[in-house]
């Protein structure tokens, strides 16, 4: 039923194991969806550990909106739950999983950590691609990055418009500039769920290590977004900072988005859950 805790170590098809070792002996499932529950500290490390050891693996984020897509999309529910990492990245899924009748321990989100990951690279002679945003976007974001990290190396850039049918010209262009540049990390900010797409889909043809879907980050990197205020954050508001900044694009999957998440979580609380998939 969804709602247990596990233990599995099975391997990923998208590489690396299910679980970092030594950093989660524990994930929970919630509504079909896996999650680990992994530190920012223990992202960053297990990211630096599977470069380091040359291990191709993806890094994926679950928030309520990955949950509610998870529900009518199958192929998205199991490109999250056979990431190498599948983390907590929203205070509602901590709720959620409170309700649910288990608890979470960490949330994580990529505005929060990838300083730490920036300055492990530096370490590490690791490298970057960007991929996502606006055209110029990716660029900007590389450039206040390296800024604030002297000795970070980011390989290239490339915005995210660009026609992403796996056998069109754009996207094996995009692949193959990808591959030239000999990057460790491919971060890729497409937005969800067009980036866990496009990675489904390219996955095998990229040579990186390391992949992370990372929604926003290089528009708040790049300055073509605002990040909510973090007390907003620290309270679990975050949501609703984002909503003030882009109503119309966002509304639905916030007002309608987080009821119908906690609706369902209640109905699993309830045991009714496997009475609605029928």
């Amino acid at each position: 039923m969804s709602g247990q805790s596990t233990n599995s170590s099975r391997r990923s098809v998208w590489g690396g194991d299910r679980l970092p070792e030594g950093r989660c002996s524990v994930s929970v499932n919630l509504l079909g969806v896996d999650i680990d529950d992994l530190s920012q500290a223990d992202i960053v490390t297990s990211i630096i550990n599977k470069v380091v050891t040359s291990e191709r693996a993806i890094f994926a984020y679950v928030n309520i909106y990955a949950i509610n897509l998870a529900q009518s999309l199958a192929w998205f529910r199991e490109f999250l739950n056979n990431a190498c990492c599948a983390y907590c990245d929203g205070y509602g899924i901590l709720l959620g999983a409170r309700l649910a009748g288990f608890q979470l321990a960490h949330r994580s989100t990529p505005p929060d950590w990838i300083s730490s990951l920036a300055y492990e690279c530096v370490s590490h002679s690791i490298t970057m691609f960007f991929l996502g945003g606006r055209p110029g976007i990716a660029e900007r974001a590389a450039t206040a990055l390296t800024q604030r990290y002297p000795g970070l190396k980011i390989n290239g850039t490339h915005h995210g418009y660009f026609e992403s049918a796996p056998k069109g010209k754009d996207n094996q262009s995009l692949i193959q500039t990808i591959n030239s540049s000999h990057s460790d990390i491919l971060l890729i900010g497409m937005g969800m769920p067009l980036q866990e797409k496009w990675l489904s889909e390219n996955w095998p043809n990229i040579d990186v290590k390391v992949a992370l879907p990372v929604g926003a980050l290089l528009d708040y990197l790049g300055g073509d977004k605002r990040r909510p205020p973090e007390w907003l954050a620290a309270h679990g508001m975050e949501w609703a900072g984002r909503l003030v900044f882009e109503p119309r694009r966002l509304w639905k999957r916030y007002l309608i988005g987080i009821p119908y998440f906690f609706l369902l979580v209640i109905r699993l609380r309830l045991g009714l859950a496997r009475k609605a998939h029928a």
